[in-house]
Parts: structure tokens; sequence; C-alpha cells
């Protein structure tokens, strides 16, 4: 943390959270810098350091954070808020906050043994994650060993720890172990020059590689405990917003940049209407009814899987506030509201850009980068709807869910 930060949170801690309109603007100040490192982003394949500096000293990874442990613990609509901001100016930028900014949230999940060894010394502890069921567990006295090659760390070159997943077969009999387990820097490797894609090439999101180090119990996360919201960490951390099941939080972290991606190619598209006039036909953008009706499409949408993220929100934290359990059928339908979201959003990116002509395919255009970020966010396993319909329709019948990322 710089001085600069450091004055801020304290100062702040001392006066109480910032307000959610504070943090919000602090966000949207950010903007055009952003913007600005939005080519050196993509050609680093990660995201400057100044700007997740900047994005530290503005307090903005403190949102899902416990209060006891410095955080704001604020409503995630906040948090959801700030990274549609940033997304608007750097997809990968809003990509990389989404997930180390949402991780907070797990850590507090964790037993408070694993949460004072991340933010005993170093409040502002930046983690990584990546949740491929990958690794090979043994099961160990007091523990388990952990080896394995992980890919799609977002974030990880910026960080001090990471989350890895894994199954522990090792269970007595009983049903595989899903488990997410926190390992120090010292613990892991970052293998960079691993991450060469067509979008999203900024969020350094790079190979972790483990070579059977011991990860004590403490140090694990059940998955199965976030799912039925009997996490450890919740005798310490008490208030309503960790009674939320966890994936709902995870699932909205890695679509939300999606929402700012979608706003950066509307303004770009604008700025191309109003100016482009066909050398071919004559014809000028700014008279084209079609593109009208295209990014007026956009914009309507948007609003309206906004409208619907808040609200599902709202409504999950007033069951938490009453302390009550977010029914099953709510929150298949959250997750597939929220796994559809990427694919509409690049949906209406595809109609402006047909129909932006051959000025808007030169990479120099400003529309190719939010076009090709909002294509490649689209791969992640939790933005694909086709993995939650059956969630969807059998949590309303009645039925359990197939697995417990909901």
């Amino acid at each position: 943390m710089t001085g600069a930060a450091a004055n801020r949170a304290e100062s702040e801690l001392g006066e109480g959270a910032p307000s959610a309109e504070t943090l919000i603007r602090r966000a949207r100040d950010m903007i055009p810098a952003l913007r600005e490192r939005a080519r050196a982003c993509t050609l680093a394949h990660d995201v400057p350091a100044q700007s997740v500096a900047e994005i530290r000293e503005a307090g903005l990874f403190r949102i899902l954070q416990p209060r006891r442990w410095g955080g704001y613990e604020m409503h995630p609509n906040v948090f959801f808020e700030v990274q549609k901001a940033l997304a608007e100016g750097c997809m990968s930028t809003g990509w990389i906050y989404g997930v180390l900014g949402c991780h907070p949230y797990e850590l507090a999940l964790f037993p408070d043994e694993a949460q004072r060894e991340v933010w005993g010394d170093t409040p502002d502890m930046l983690i990584s994650s990546t949740y491929q069921p990958v690794g090979k567990v043994e099961k160990a006295d007091g523990g388990f060993y952990l080896s394995g090659r992980w890919g799609f760390s977002s974030g990880s070159s910026h960080c001090g720890w990471v989350l890895l997943g894994a199954i522990n077969f090792d269970t007595d009999g009983g049903p595989p172990d899903m488990r997410t387990f926190l390992l120090p820097r010292t613990d892991y490797q970052v293998i960079e020059g691993t991450w060469d894609t067509f979008g999203l090439q900024g969020t350094g999101s790079f190979d972790i590689v483990v070579e059977r180090v011991f990860v004590p119990e403490h140090r694990t996360h059940r998955s199965v405990d976030g799912f039925s919201c009997t996490n450890p960490g919740q005798r310490e951390n008490d208030g309503p917003l960790y009674r939320l099941p966890w994936a709902q939080i995870f699932m909205r972290s890695v679509s939300t940049s999606a929402f700012g991606g979608l706003r950066n190619a509307i303004g770009a598209a604008i700025g191309i209407m109003e100016s482009r006039v066909s050398t071919n036909t004559g014809k000028a953008a700014k008279h084209d009814p079609f593109l009208h009706a295209a990014i007026a499409r956009a914009i309507a949408e948007c609003n309206e899987m906004e409208m619907t993220q808040r609200a599902t929100f709202d409504e999950m934290m007033g069951y938490a506030e009453r302390g009550e359990p977010v029914p099953m059928d709510r929150r298949g339908l959250f997750a597939y509201q929220s796994a559809s979201v990427v694919r509409r959003l690049a949906e209406l990116a595809d109609e402006m850009m047909k129909l932006l002509g051959g000025r808007a395919i030169y990479m120099s255009s400003p529309v190719v980068q939010p076009w090709l970020d909002l294509q490649a966010a689209r791969a992640h396993v939790a933005n694909d709807p086709a993995n939650r319909t059956s969630d969807v329709i059998g949590t309303m019948q009645g039925a359990q869910p197939g697995f417990t990322f909901i």
C-alpha cells in the first residue's frame, strides 16, 4: 500500500466507510485514464500495476471485505456498480476487479485462522483464483497435500495469495468433496506468458503451478458450505452480507464487466455513427434507421439486465436480513440470468458491429476491443446458460440442483 493509500484508508476507517455514491464516483472518475491505458493493457497481456494501485487507493477492493478487517461490508450492488464503471474504461481491468474484488467475500467465509494469516498484517492483500477442479489432493494429518497446474488465474501477477479448486476423493466412502484451497505466494508459481487470447487479453489470466505443498485444513473452504450458507467464517463475520450463497456473488463477478464493455461499445458506435459517411454510397450513418435501432436496442436491453441484477441482490439481501434462506428456485433462476448476460450483451454488440461499415474493422477502431472482450467473456463456464437450464427448471419443480454452484 502506498503512503497515499494508507493515509486514505486510515482516515476513512476512522471516520467510517465512504458512501456508496463516493465509491462509485471514484470508479467513474477512473474511466478516462483506464481508457487511455487500455491498448497498453492489451499489448502487455496484463493490467498495469498503476491501475491496480489506483483501484486499491480508492478503497474499491474493500467493498465486500468484513468491517472487522478494515473493509466496508457493503451491499453487493455497490460492488457491481463499481465493476461496471471500471469495465467501461477497460473491460480487462473491470474483469480482474470483479474477480479479485469478490475474493474478500470468500475469504470471510474461511475459518478465522485463515483470515488472520492473510489480513492480519496486510488488510489490503489481493488474492487471485482459478476454481478449475484439476488439482491432485492427498489427505494428510491436519490438512492436505496439493499438486497441479491450473489455468485462467486472472490478475495473478498482482496477488500474494491464490484460491485453487480441487476435489478430495478420500472421504471414507462419502461423496467427493470439492474444496477451494488457499495458498500463499511462496507455495505456488505464476507462469507468465501463458495468456494469449483474442479478447480480454489484458486480464493476465496466467497459469498457476503447485508442486506438492501442504495446505492446512483451515485454509480450505468446502463448496457444500458455500452452497448451504453454513460457512465457518460466519461465526465471526455474522452480518447479513455473509449469509448469501457464495456462488451467487462469484457468478456475477464474471458476468458484470460485460455491462461496462457494452457501454463502451455503445459509446464507440454512436461516435462512429455521428461522423461516418460511406465513400461507396454517400449515405451518412446518422441517417441509418437500422443502426439507430441496433443502438437503441443495446441501450434498452442493457438497462433491463442491469435492473434485473440490482433487483436480484436486493431480494437476496432481504432474505439475509430477515435470517431466511434464499429459496432454491430463486437461486436457480438467478444463476441462469447471470449466465445469460454475457451472451446477450455480446449479441447486442454484434448487431451494432454489422452496421458500422469498414471503418469499424480496424484494430484502431474504439469499438473493436470491447467487441472482442465480450466475445471472449462468453467462454467462462459460469457464462454458459446451457450449464444452468437443468438448475432453473429442476429447482422450480422442487428438485435439488445437480451441483452446488448456484
